[in-house]
This record gives structure tokens, C-alpha cells and sequence, in this order.
């Protein structure tokens, strides 16, 4: 926790993920003033989830290819860069075509895409053994402070200086993460994969990692039930939550995310005041808290009371936070320095496609049977997912 180069990976994977934010809230600006158009600001997600999704899909090409730290670096170059043109093009008013600004969004998360598990994979690179929880949690506490914070703040930047603006300040960010990146030192000597067989072999390579290993498995089947399930909490289900379930105004869609993510950074700060007695039960922890989001989700759903609803969902950003960490944890002191990577990028990529996917169905579901029952689909998923957790319980022990 105390080495240099941990502390240059999250300040500058904080400066990259607030510039992320800034960056889309100042575009969704932009794009609104030109078109005014719901189904145009709705591109801007969708396109940055496939971009993600398609780098996923190729970046165990480039994770046989180049250090981790290679990756992570040109990757925020090659974002600060293109960020530089678009402000320069916004800024001379030479754009006004919304599919170029589409393309930027395409672009950026594509180069993404193999920079979030080559970060990931860094982490526990740079701590020792006994310190992976430590590390994650908080490194968690700051993503979620970013996330709480950020979107507030990019929100009021836009109000007071424009969208244009604010894209001048991802710059600045993006330049920071640059640097900070380009400061990390990897301890774990990188050996260049020569491949002779197809390239299509590859490219399939995290996929036979994961299947081949019964713990890996388990963990990516509990992750496909969990991202499905989360979709429930995005902005159009919640926002129609709170106007027909609770009969509140739009701004208690804000005061029940914030309460969603203070929970998360409370699960965190939990998590590192207990670092050792949860290390010790990272199953139990990842079993139970299973269980207790489930239940919590299904009570949620059911609530019309509007200051209750606050309640549960902040337990529920507690919760997830500790089995979050949990999951995690698992995952990086099981797997080798070569395999982690290729794995979290599956993750990424499979998780993205789920997640818009699901995203479009659970929309169509709440019109046609209402937004509750969308609720308790969500909770049995869970549900599902914490059984299978228990059943498959012996493949978690480390």
C-alpha cells in the first residue's frame, strides 16, 4: 500500500475514470444543444459500451503482445490525444456532425476497453500478497467517490462553463493520468507470447482459461447473473421507480443514487476496518452477502415508501461493495500474473454486451408488466446466483 507505484496507479486511473465522466456529460451537452434529440443523447452509452465491448473482444492479442504497462500508458496517450482534437475541432466550430462525434465516443471506449483489465491485473502487481483486500478496497472507496462525485460535479461544470469547457478539463485530467501512468514500475517481468497457431485461438484464449478452471467459472457465471440483475438500478428503470412506485419528483432519482453510492463507499471503508477478519472469509463473505442483497433488492422493489426506499438501497450499496471486493479478491490471489488480465477482459467484454442487451429488455418488460416486477426478476436472479454460490462453495477456498 505504501509503494510508488501504487500510489501513480490510482491517482492516475482516479484522473483518467473523473475524465471519463467529465467527458460524457460535457459530449451528452453538446450533442443536445445540436439535436435536442432523446434517442440521439441514448447513442452516446450504446456506443460507448460496444466500443468497450469490441476492445475486449481483441485485447488478448495485445495482452500476449505488450507489458500491462505498455497497454495502459498508450492507451491514455492515444485517448489524451484524441481528446485534443475533438476540443480543437469543438472549439473552432468546424463540427457539427453528430456521427463524428459518435465515432470520438466509439474510439475512446474502444481504447479503453483494454486498459480497465490491464489495470485491474496491475493492481495486485504492485502490493504484497497480504494486502491485496487492503488495496482493493480502496481502491474501490476512491472509484466510488469519483462516481458519487463526479457525475454531480460534471453536471454543475456544464451549467457554468459549457460542455465545450469541460472538455478542455478532461484534457487536463487525461494529461495527469498520462503522466502518473507513465510513472509505474511492474515488478513482474513480461514474457512476449509467440504465437504460431491462428490468431483466432487467441482471441479464445481468456475464454479457455475461465472454463478450464472450475473457480474461474463459477466466479464468471455468478458475474453473468450479477450484471443482469444490476441493470435494474440504470437511470430510465429507477427514474421510473421513483415517479410510479414512490410518487416522487426527479430529484429523488438523485437522492437514491447518491444513497447507493455512499453505501458503497461505507461497504468500503467496513471492508478496510476489517481487512483481516474478511480476508480470512472471502467465501462466507461472498455467500452470504449474496443472500442479503437478494433479499434487500426484493423489499426494494416492493417499497412505496419513499424515505424507506433510501434505506434499503444504501444497505444495498453496503452489500455490494463487500461482495464486490470479495469477488475480486478471490479472482487475483487464485490467478497467475498471466492469466488475470485475459480474464478481466472477458469479463469486460462479455459484461458490456450483457448489460446493454439487458438494458433494452428490462426497458421493454417494465412497460409491459410494470416496474416492480422488474424488481423481483432482478432479486431472483440474484437469488439464483447465491444459491449456486453455495452449492459451488468448496470452489471458492484459497
Amino acid at each position: 500500500m505504501k509503494s510508488k507505484s501504487f500510489r501513480f496507479l490510482w491517482v492516475g486511473q482516479s484522473m483518467a475514470n473523473l475524465g471519463d465522466i467529465f467527458y460524457i456529460v460535457g459530449l451528452i451537452s453538446i450533442l443536445y444543444t445540436l439535436t435536442e434529440s432523446s434517442f440521439i443523447l441514448a447513442l452516446v452509452p450504446f456506443f460507448n459500451m460496444f466500443g468497450r465491448f469490441i476492445s475486449g473482444m481483441i485485447s488478448p492479442l495485445l495482452l500476449n503482445r505488450y507489458p500491462l504497462k505498455t497497454l495502459l500508458v498508450y492507451s491514455q496517450i492515444s485517448k489524451t490525444l484524441l481528446l485534443l482534437f475533438l476540443a480543437l475541432i469543438l472549439e473552432i466550430n468546424i463540427i457539427s456532425s453528430v456521427l463524428v462525434i459518435i465515432c470520438f465516443v466509439f474510439t475512446i471506449a474502444f481504447l479503453d476497453g483494454w486498459a480497465a483489465p490491464a489495470s485491474q491485473s496491475m493492481l495486485p502487481r504492485l502490493v504484497s500478497k497480504n494486502e491485496i483486500v487492503k488495496a482493493n478496497t480502496f481502491f474501490s472507496i476512491i472509484n466510488q467517490t469519483v462516481n458519487l462525485g463526479g457525475w454531480a460535479l460534471g453536471g454543475i461544470l456544464v451549467a457554468f462553463i459549457g460542455g465545450q469547457k469541460v472538455i478542455l478539463l478532461t484534457l487536463v485530467l487525461f494529461s495527469i493520468a498520462t503522466f502518473m501512468m507513465t510513472k509505474i514500475i511492474d515488478p513482474t517481468e513480461f514474457h512476449k507470447k509467440n504465437s504460431k497457431g491462428h490468431r483466432s485461438g487467441e482471441l479464445k484464449e481468456g475464454w479457455q482459461i475461465i472454463w478450464s478452471n472450475p473457480m474461474y467459472k463459477s466466479l464468471f457465471l455468478l458475474m453473468v447473473l450479477d450484471t443482469i440483475a444490476d441493470v435494474v438500478w440504470i437511470a430510465s428503470i429507477i427514474y421510473i421507480f421513483v415517479a410510479e412506485v414512490l410518487g416522487e419528483t426527479e430529484a429523488y432519482w438523485g437522492y437514491i443514487n447518491t444513497s447507493f453510492f455512499i453505501g458503497m463507499v461505507v461497504g468500503g471503508i467496513i471492508c478496510s476496518r476489517f481487512a483481516r477478519v474478511f480476508e480470512k472469509n472471502l467465501k462466507y463473505a461472498l455467500i452470504s452477502f449474496s443472500f442479503v442483497i437478494c433479499i434487500l433488492t426484493f423489499i426494494f422493489g416492493l417499497t412505496k415508501i419513499a424515505w424507506l426506499s433510501l434505506f434499503f438501497v444504501g444497505f444495498i450499496g453496503i452489500f455490494q461493495q463487500l461482495k464486490e471486493i470479495a469477488s475480486n479478491t478471490i479472482l487475483q490471489k487464485s490467478a497467475s500474473t498471466e492469466e488475470l488480465p485475459k480474464i478481466y477482459a472477458v469479463q469486460s467484454s462479455l459484461g458490456s454486451l450483457l448489460f446493454a442487451v439487458s438494458s433494452l429488455l428490462f426497458g421493454f418488460l417494465s412497460e409491459i408488466w410494470g416496474v416492480q416486477i422488474i424488481f423481483i426478476i432482478s432479486a431472483l436472479l440474484l437469488g439464483l446466483s447465491a444459491i449456486y454460490a453455495m452449492v459451488r462453495h468448496h470452489r471458492f477456498s484459497i
